[in-house]
């Protein structure tokens, strides 16, 4: 559905309005446009400062979180257990980041920044941010402030709605069993 257009008249003078469409699927195209503009833009960003995606989100997780095990970092930045290692020993062998076992669980590897590797992501996120905020210039505080609010909101909400559907799923799956 097209937004229609329609004519407000205040004496003398007419403006043109346009209501917004508002079904569900154009929320969500809206969305993923908006959201594939952010991440080619960020991708551009940081390929230009000589850091992959992936690379710029283990230094920045690292940054902002600590030292971690291997096996938590890949799920805060979306790369599977593979692609973690893989990522881990380019970032390695770059002198950006070390392993090392953990006393009490010789199993756990976790990784930390090395004094390079903090240096290098500290300038890195500071151009990061600051694209950002160029980026997200046109919304003003208010509208930034509202938006963070309504996504939260929708990603809760789609949450819920996900293991509420997931769990009757479960059930109905264990009493056909029965």
């Amino acid at each position: 559905m097209k937004s229609r257009s329609r004519k407000i008249s205040f004496g003398a003078k007419t403006l043109k309005t346009e209501r917004e469409n508002t079904k569900a699927v154009h929320i969500w195209l809206v969305l993923w446009k908006a959201y594939r503009a952010m991440e080619e833009a960020v991708k551009q960003q940081v390929s230009g400062l000589c850091l992959g995606d992936s690379d710029f989100r283990v230094l920045e997780v690292l940054l902002h979180k600590g030292p971690l095990p291997v096996n938590t970092i890949g799920p805060k930045v979306e790369l599977t257990p593979g692609s973690i290692s893989v990522a881990v020993d380019r970032l390695e062998e770059r002198g950006l980041v070390r392993r090392k076992l953990d006393p009490q669980d010789r199993r756990i590897r976790t990784v930390y920044l090395t004094a390079e590797g903090e240096s290098v992501i500290q300038k890195v996120f500071a151009h990061h941010e600051r694209e950002m905020e160029r980026l997200l210039r046109p919304l003003t505080r208010q509208d930034r402030s509202t938006l963070v609010s309504l996504l939260k909101k929708l990603g809760k909400s789609v949450q819920e709605q996900q293991t509420k559907a997931a769990r009757i799923e479960s059930e109905e799956s264990l009493s056909s069993r029965a």
